[in-house]
């Protein structure tokens, strides 16, 4: 099958090297040139374990190419892939205008083209977007009808950043959100050789299946961090009892670590989205409310609990290991990190940082902190430190060499605590130390 995909961040690339591994060719356009020069150089415009492997194998081999011509690569391929950005506004809704741009450019296109083509909504979209703003601006600008001019489906992305190539070739389920049977028949050829279950809903169905598998997650996780801090209280490991909690085969223990909160590309902006798509509806939400205000209140806690270990943090060198929002990533939107590093200059300590990946893009938006290459020296040159990422470089650093470390606050539950000596430790969900 001849594919394009419109949009090439990191659900568009992913999406077309998985198709190119399934013996698809791909045509993958953007509007940003230097993204599709880095691509073609055998590059990947951010890191991702395995990306840039498949890319060198598949441009080399033909099977993906680039393009800035939206218009060309509708024309010389059969679907297209709409996996463009959506990102979150101030008031937690989401920005649809490159989902609204692809959509008239695509119609444009097929208004030219008279053979049948499909188009698929890749982009994680607000419940009713296919069939609305997709499907009007297409019909619209084509003059086609959808299901008879040309397909229309929905099929959403669960992948988690740092696995991606692993999930897309290995997915717990694809659902194809398809509005007429051709379209179905389509993807469900493409996405067979995975030998997963096929899940055929409705495109708004798909939509919806989207935000609620993410909600669900997010809510796991916010609900094992609450019970972290009611343990540390009665003077119990959460980790401990999650074990148990997650051994009911009703409820798994996936998602059930309690840490520093949730953050990332997908949970915060999905949750934000269904809050206030609910709003709209005038459905109330405590439950998902509840949710991102705990996710809130985790990054102050840790703070918090490093003030209990060592008193005052005023003019005390802060070491934070890990500014990514996981590791095998250089994502740091929604990192904790950020409200954690801002919580310590409140209070008049002084920052430094480290990660493999992400300090590029970290110093960006925070360039008044020290940064180090090595994380030992971030260990040496801190009179305490705060774990963010579980790195696995992390594990290997030599804690007997520091200069002054006073304390380890581990938001992971990463470090070995008898590595340590002498050194406090404290990790979420373990009894809260006493008051200095």
């Amino acid at each position: 099958m001849n594919i394009s995909i419109v949009g090439t961040g990191y659900v568009g690339l992913t999406t077309g090297l998985a198709l190119a591994e399934l013996g698809n060719r791909v045509i993958l356009v953007d509007v940003i040139r230097e993204k599709l020069e880095s691509i073609e150089g055998g590059k990947a415009p951010f890191y991702e374990p395995g990306v840039e492997e498949l890319i060198k194998k598949h441009i080399g081999s033909g099977m993906i190419s680039t393009s800035m011509d939206l218009k060309q690569a509708v024309l010389s391929t059969d679907m297209t892939f709409i996996a463009v950005g959506t990102p979150p506004l101030s008031d937690g809704s989401m920005d649809n205008r490159s989902v609204a741009s692809a959509s008239e450019e695509i119609g444009r296109a097929l208004l030219e083209k008279e053979p049948f083509h499909i188009v698929i909504t890749k982009s994680t979209v607000i419940p009713g977007t296919t069939v609305g703003l997709v499907r009007t601006s297409i019909e619209k600008f084509s003059g086609k009808k959808a299901g008879n001019g040309f397909g229309l489906a929905m099929c959403p992305e669960f992948l988690r950043e740092g696995s991606a190539m692993q999930d897309s070739m290995n997915p717990d389920r694809v659902v194809i959100g398809a509005h007429d049977d051709r379209s179905y028949s389509a993807l469900e050829e493409i996405f067979r050789p995975l030998d997963s279950r096929i899940i055929r809903t409705s495109p708004t169905t798909a939509e919806m299946i989207k935000y609620s598998s993410n909600s669900l997650l997010a809510t796991k996780i916010s609900f094992a961090n609450e019970v972290a801090r009611v343990c540390e209280k009665v003077g119990v490991d959460v980790y401990e009892v999650m074990e148990g909690v997650g051994a009911d085969s009703r409820i798994s223990p996936l998602f059930l670590r309690a840490g520093a909160g949730f953050g990332g590309s997908c949970f915060p902006k999905d949750v934000s989205a269904l809050i206030h798509l609910a709003r709209q509806l005038g459905v109330p939400t405590p439950l998902l409310d509840g949710v991102m205000e705990n996710n809130d209140i985790q990054p102050k806690h840790l703070v918090e609990v490093a003030r209990n270990l060592v008193g005052s943090l005023h003019g005390l060198k802060v070491s934070v290991l890990g500014l990514s929002f996981k590791p095998d990533t250089d994502d740091i939107r929604e990192t904790r990190s950020l409200p954690v590093i801002r919580e310590l200059l409140e209070n008049g300590a002084r920052v430094c940082a480290t990660d493999p990946q992400a300090m590029k893009n970290f110093r960006d938006i925070m360039p008044e902190i020290t940064y180090f290459n090595d994380p030992q020296d971030a260990v040496n040159w801190g009179d305490v430190l705060i774990l963010m990422t579980e790195w696995p470089q992390f594990r290997e650093l030599d804690w007997h060499a520091h200069g002054g470390l006073k304390a380890v606050i581990d938001g992971r539950r990463s470090i070995s605590r008898e590595d340590l000596g002498d050194i406090e430790y404290w990790s979420i969900g373990m009894p809260l130390p006493e008051r200095k």
